[in-house]
């Protein structure tokens, strides 16, 4: 095995101090270390966005679901939704329109970070939250048919990738 010590570990320390030191601060890194799955992975048993929940409990996985679910729709409903009055003032539009995206962009950070919890089913979830938010609110399916492609469709530009 390589070891990975800095250079300033004393190589001729003639009372092996060092070596035992070395060794133990390797064991109590390993032992602090939690288990994360670096790979997608199926199961209730997981940590979303905050230590130790949902944990082990079931009902606890399907609220962490729900509220994934929830925060991706609410992603598109604010990368979609028309708050601002035609003729508002400047500042005051600009000041919402601030608020607004700071907002989305804070949902959206926390479903990527949900969704890098790496598990299966709140990677679905975060997806279908974010294509009933987009048929709700961003496509044509409730839209009327003379809207024109002129007519502003939002408050925020669309979020890029």
């Amino acid at each position: 095995m390589h070891d990975m010590e800095s250079p300033a570990t004393p190589m001729n320390d003639s009372s092996g101090d060092g070596m035992h030191n070395m060794n133990h601060n390797h064991t109590n890194m390993a032992m602090n270390v939690n288990m994360m799955h670096m790979t997608f992975f199926w199961g209730s048993n997981a940590e979303i966005l905050f230590s130790g929940w949902p944990g082990t409990r079931l009902g606890m996985y399907v609220l962490a679901l729900i509220v994934v679910f929830v925060l991706s729709v609410l992603v598109e409903w604010f990368s979609h939704c028309q708050l601002i009055k035609p003729g508002a003032n400047n500042v005051k539009a600009g000041l919402v329109q601030t608020l607004m995206h700071a907002i989305r962009i804070s949902l959206a950070y926390i479903v990527m970070l949900a969704v890098m919890s790496f598990n299966v089913g709140i990677l679905l979830v975060a997806v279908a939250g974010h294509a009933i938010g987009f048929l709700l609110f961003g496509s044509r399916v409730f839209k009327d048919s003379e809207m024109t492609s002129s007519v502003k469709t939002s408050d925020l530009p669309p979020m890029s990738c």
